[in-house]
């Protein structure tokens, strides 16, 4: 007798076929390259008045070197060009931009059905041949399968803002070491023109010294004047290298595009402070990491069901099929055909799923609470970086329209009195160091205002250096409920 065997299995590979015509409908929308960027430059380009660009080939790479040369090559630039140019030619924004890509791959990914798994053996018993063939699916991936795309979805659009919230912190980064680097070089030459009349006082000592009219203490006074105002020159002027360094380091600038320039003197200050209405509502609604943790608590919940539904099985395969058996006796053949079925799944007699349960719960638990301390830290962020920038305002107006005129009318007067031989040459040069003090003074505040403005603009939009993103990780239980 000579027997052939043969076994197919069919029935999974039906549910899985139509699984894969459901899912097609948001498989276009993820497929695409640039899936997701649009979000990101919808997002922050209101905020910063630029526009982000992700560069995915080699072209659009030189492309937009191109343009990065023609925006600083040997030109001062600006605020607005340097924040720009960082858009353009920044590489951690572009991994950032990276991030949305395989966010949209991992979405892509789930919305296909599981593979099946084939097996082929063979056997012979006697003068007869045994030959099986079986194809296996994952029942459990099947059932689950809407639940984990909807997971994968909420981590895609977490990845969008948290691209937009790179996006934020770049933009506003730069135009911090713009100002920054503005400020430095603004002092820089109001040191320069300072150690004039310092080198001019200390000439007037070492004369009036050698006439007898001017103590030796008085002369050394003068003298050490002079030289730490150089020190201090020498430092500030290392001070504005260093900032301008660092603008250049953040607009990822190297070669001969670094041959650029910035303004020596910040803009003045405005006519007055932008007034705010309902800022704590504004921040709610625009800041980006505070949507970044309400996204991280609908992912979790979403895995919280995820892990719900796979609490008592995380494991079930499914194979069935037709068994075909022919058979050959004096000549005679035969063919005998029967069904097969075979279920294979986890039996939970250890492990009841309560403990997956029990974490899936507490992730939840504390994704809410994140949410709810980032919601009172945002409202807090945004009241005290709206107070400083509007005490910064009055603090440096303060400087320009009340010191410095008074230091500019005492030295005229000190002048005059001098001239008439009423002052003497000691009131002189105090009031000509005291003028510098004040002057650098009125410097700084002015710095720290654009500074607190800046970061009045991250306050309502996202975006701050030292902000987290109040993201929380999912259980980890849930994620391998998935992967099963």
């Amino acid at each position: 007798m000579r027997r052939a065997f043969l076994k197919i299995v069919v029935a999974v590979t039906v549910p899985l076929v139509v699984s894969g015509c459901v899912a097609s409908a948001t498989t276009a929308s993820v497929s695409d390259p640039a899936a997701g960027f649009s979000a990101v430059q919808a997002r922050t380009t209101g905020a910063i008045g630029k526009q982000a660009v992700w560069a995915q080939t080699q072209a659009e790479t030189r492309a937009m070197a191109e343009r990065t040369r023609s925006l600083v090559y040997k030109k001062t630039i600006g605020p607005d060009t340097a924040v720009q140019v960082a858009l353009l030619n920044n590489r951690g924004l572009q991994a950032a931009y990276a991030e949305v890509g395989i966010s949209a791959a991992d979405v892509w990914q789930e919305t296909m059905p599981v593979n099946p798994t084939a097996s082929v053996s063979y056997s012979s018993i006697g003068i007869g041949r045994i030959i099986e063939t079986a194809i296996t699916g994952n029942i459990l991936a099947l059932i689950t399968q809407s639940r984990r795309v909807g997971v994968a979805d909420a981590r895609f659009r977490q990845a969008q803002l948290k691209a937009a919230e790179e996006t934020l912190r770049v933009a506003a980064d730069t135009r911090r070491a713009w100002i920054n680097a503005v400020s430095a070089w603004e002092t820089v030459s109001y040191l320069n023109r300072s150690q004039v009349a310092a080198d001019a006082a200390s000439d007037l000592a070492q004369k009036l010294g050698e006439t007898g009219a001017f103590s030796k203490t008085g002369q050394a006074r003068e003298h050490v004047f002079n030289a730490e105002l150089t020190g201090e020159t020498a430092k500030a002027r290392l001070n504005a290298r260093l900032a301008k360094e660092e603008l250049t380091r953040l607009m990822g600038l190297w070669g001969q595009d670094v041959d650029y320039s910035v303004p020596n003197a910040l803009p003045p200050l405005p006519k007055g402070p932008k007034t705010k209405s309902g800022i704590e509502a504004e921040a709610l609604r625009n800041r980006v990491d505070l949507d970044v943790a309400k996204l991280e608590l609908e992912a979790t919940a979403k895995s919280y069901g995820l892990t719900n539904a796979t609490r008592y099985v995380s494991d079930l395969q499914l194979m069935g099929g037709v068994e075909v058996e022919q058979e050959e006796e004096e000549g005679e053949k035969k063919d005998v055909v029967s069904g097969a079925a075979e279920l294979e799944f986890t039996i939970p007699i250890f492990d009841t799923g309560k403990a997956r349960m029990r974490k899936a719960e507490l992730s939840y638990m504390r994704a809410a609470n994140l949410v709810a301390e980032k919601a009172v830290n945002v409202r807090s962020e945004t009241r005290s970086a709206y107070q400083a920038y509007r005490s910064n305002y009055d603090i440096a107006r303060h400087y320009r329209n009340s010191v410095l005129p008074l230091r500019a009318k005492i030295e005229e007067e000190s002048v005059l009195t001098y001239n008439g031989m009423i002052t003497n040459t000691f009131e002189l040069l105090a009031d000509t160091r005291a003028k510098i003090t004040s002057n650098i003074l009125s410097l700084n505040a002015k710095r720290e205002f654009y500074l607190a403005e800046v970061n009045l603009g991250t306050a309502i939009y996202g975006g701050g250096s030292g902000g987290g993103s109040g993201e929380t990780e999912v259980a980890s239980a849930a994620a391998e409920a998935g992967e099963e």
